[in-house]
């Protein structure tokens, strides 16, 4: 797996430290927001810090509590119906009761994570992979046996995580962890065609919310927009070009479009799909001769090099589709651009 590739060519520090002291029983929450990680330039030095692939794919949690299994998305949606074989590996963990947080992925033949392969084992689109392709790569514990682990370093929650779903080779995986040049890493990880890494510190504690102690740093910038229309292309019944927006308060803003990023055959699907949704009411503020508008309920995944300094996308390439239903996800202005 590349994963192994890449921890073979930089240093991995083990610890033996003492087991960490728990802290006293805690209720089982019924969800928790998720830390995410802000994007930075380059990976932070020093050996608090610990690297893993970022993995391209949905964040999901994976909450079990005495054989009854529950994932749910970043937005607090409830998707245990559509991972069937993760939910059944999941109940095969040795724990009466965990919150699991991780990434769902589809790995391509050279280990590498493909969202559009996700999308279509989800039953985005037409395709022939399955649902069981759908791998969980778990890179933390919030919650074990009756004890929230937020509150303990990084680190600690590491080290209860991997007894639990280290060397397993079903649908719930250990995302690796090392401590070692992050400059290196990140080498490494985009010359193998990765989306980039994600630095932790691993004496923080879990805290919900953006903030410094989870870093990324991207091979290329990549984010979520709202479709809210497109042109169609001069080959009929294909797709042109996508209109895009982010959101700005509780507004959506015309950022640009892309026209490319997709196969002969998904540039019809994308089409079809589409014409299913055309709306005489544009959710922007936008004037083009050939624009079809559409309703905002769906989301584009975008991989793309900067903004313009009128605040369009540049050199924008379509990875991926899904429902505008978990929100939380979608690009926001207010937070973004300067970042």
């Amino acid at each position: 797996m590349l994963a192994a590739l890449l921890l073979s060519v930089v240093a991995i520090r083990t610890s033996k430290k003492k087991p960490p002291d728990l802290p006293p029983p805690d209720p089982m929450p019924a969800r928790v927001d998720p830390c995410l990680a802000t994007l930075v330039d380059r990976p932070p030095k020093g050996p608090d810090w610990a690297c893993e692939v970022k993995w391209d794919g949905y964040r999901i949690a994976v909450h079990i509590e005495h054989g009854r299994v529950r994932v749910l998305t970043r937005g607090g949606y409830d998707w245990t119906e559509r991972f069937p074989t993760l939910v059944d590996d999941a109940r095969r963990l040795a724990v009466k009761t965990a919150i699991v947080d991780g990434e769902a992925v589809v790995l391509d033949d050279k280990g590498r994570s493909d969202f559009g392969m996700l999308q279509r084992a989800l039953g985005r689109l037409p395709s022939a992979v399955e649902a069981g392709a759908i791998v969980f790569f778990a890179f933390d514990l919030l919650y074990l046996d009756g004890r929230d682990l937020r509150r303990v370093p990084l680190r600690e929650r590491r080290r209860l995580l991997e007894p639990l779903v280290a060397g397993r080779e079903g649908a719930v995986r250990l995302s690796e962890e090392v401590q070692a040049d992050g400059d290196e890493f990140f080498r490494v990880a985009c010359e193998h065609g990765l989306e980039g890494i994600i630095a932790k510190h691993i004496e923080k504690p879990y805290r919900s919310g953006r903030g410094e102690w989870w870093q990324k740093i991207t091979c290329k910038r990549r984010d979520s927009f709202v479709i809210v229309g497109f042109e169609p292309s001069t080959v009929p019944g294909h797709l042109g070009r996508l209109l895009l927006a982010a959101c700005k308060n509780e507004d959506l803003v015309y950022v640009g479009g892309c026209g490319t990023g997709w196969s002969h055959d998904i540039s019809r699907e994308l089409r079809n799909v589409l014409a299913s949704i055309v709306t005489k009411r544009p959710a922007v503020s936008l004037r083009r001769k050939n624009a079809v508008f559409t309703e905002p309920v769906l989301v584009a995944e975008v991989e793309y090099r900067a903004w313009t300094d009128d605040g369009k996308l540049r050199h924008a390439s379509f990875k991926g589709i899904r429902s505008r239903e978990d929100e939380a996800a979608v690009f926001q202005l207010s937070k973004g651009i300067e970042e």
